[in-house]
């Protein structure tokens, strides 16, 4: 007996006209824009865009407003302030030979300690555990100590060591010194602040190499790269991106913390300013004087730390943002073609 199941003769014919494509399936499942759009749709697209109102900020800078202009307006009535005194020695000549040994103070204890920094730095990544144990040593003993202790040890040298001398390590000495007249006050100022600032540069970078990553230096190096032209072609490049503004504070409190050198009767700008005030009494105008220099030379700082910052960012960003200088000359061009064409500038 034939047990066929069946043939292609015996299944029954579908018309073409009643096949289903894919594409009718599509079509006559998705709905008409009629049936997409949401009720109230019309209504919504009508209604007026406002933006937030925040009264309390408003609020708040009023209020900040008006205790700048009291704190303003107390500067300039109150006679305390004494601002005759003030503007007759902002620019004496012994303040300007003040202000000139701060900037020399400073200058020496940054490059000296940072110097120093570097050197200490990479000694903690060192695999030595020798070099390691002596950096980390350093370190921990400069940051425990105060600044002032420190100076004072440097100032009284002599004090603990008349000779000085080189030779053989626990032999005879070959060559000796005397110490009362190698140390004087500038010198023990510049070896105190500069031995001080090394202990937190190194610290600082060494934070700003460890942020780089490791793979960069892998790389290189498979690529037959020199070790001496990582560090100074791909390693410090990319960390000073880090290093630079807590470098910048460091620099800002060095400069400031020089006055801690009056201690030591170094002619510094808050010495000479405690020195005059010392004579005619006047404390608070001269003690403005003080604080009007050390503002100015900050601001200066910060803006040299901008543009250090600004250089060492370009590969970072493609289109860095512009600076003040390239703002204010956008606006002024602005201005002149709004001038010239009778409008607004926007």
């Amino acid at each position: 007996m034939d047990t066929a199941t069946g043939t292609e003769a015996d299944r029954p014919s579908v018309p073409p006209s009643s096949a289903v494509t894919p594409t009718d399936a599509l079509s006559s499942s998705a709905p008409s824009p009629k049936e997409a759009s949401a009720p109230g749709t019309e209504d919504l697209a009508a209604l007026k865009v406002v933006p937030a109102r925040h009264y309390w900020r408003w609020v708040a800078g009023a209020a900040a407003l008006v205790v700048v202009a009291q704190f303003v307006h107390g500067l300039a009535t109150n006679p305390g302030w004494d601002w005759e005194t003030f503007f007759l020695y902002l620019s004496t000549d012994s303040v300007l030979r003040a202000v000139w040994v701060t900037l020399q103070l400073t200058a020496y204890g940054t490059a000296l300690g940072f110097a120093l920094g570097v050197v200490l730095a990479f000694m903690r990544l060192s695999r030595s555990v020798i070099l390691q144990t002596v950096a980390w040593t350093y370190i921990w003993a400069f940051r425990s100590i105060p600044l002032i202790v420190q100076l004072l040890f440097w100032f009284n040298l002599a004090y603990l060591y008349q000779e000085l001398g080189v030779g053989i390590p626990f032999g005879p000495v070959l060559w000796s010194f005397d110490t009362m007249n190698l140390v004087g006050a500038m010198s023990a100022a510049v070896i105190g602040l500069a031995l001080h600032q090394a202990a937190y540069a190194a610290e600082i970078v060494r934070g700003g190499i460890i942020s780089v990553e490791g793979g960069q230096l892998e790389a290189a190096a498979a690529l037959g790269i020199p070790r001496s032209r990582q560090i100074r072609r791909i390693l410090l490049p990319q960390a000073m991106r880090g290093i630079l503004p807590n470098a910048a504070n460091e620099v800002i409190s060095l400069f400031k913390g020089t006055s801690i050198v009056s201690v030591m009767a170094i002619g510094e700008l808050f010495y000479q300013v405690q020195v005059i005030y010392g004579r005619n009494g006047r404390v608070v105008p001269l003690l403005m004087v003080a604080t009007a220099w050390y503002i100015l030379l900050t601001t200066l700082l910060s803006i040299a730390q901008y543009y250090v910052e600004r250089h060492f960012a370009r590969g970072a960003e493609r289109t860095p943002p512009p600076t003040p200088f390239q703002r204010a000359r956008s606006f002024t061009r602005r201005m002149r073609a709004a001038a010239a064409t009778g409008g607004f500038p926007r």
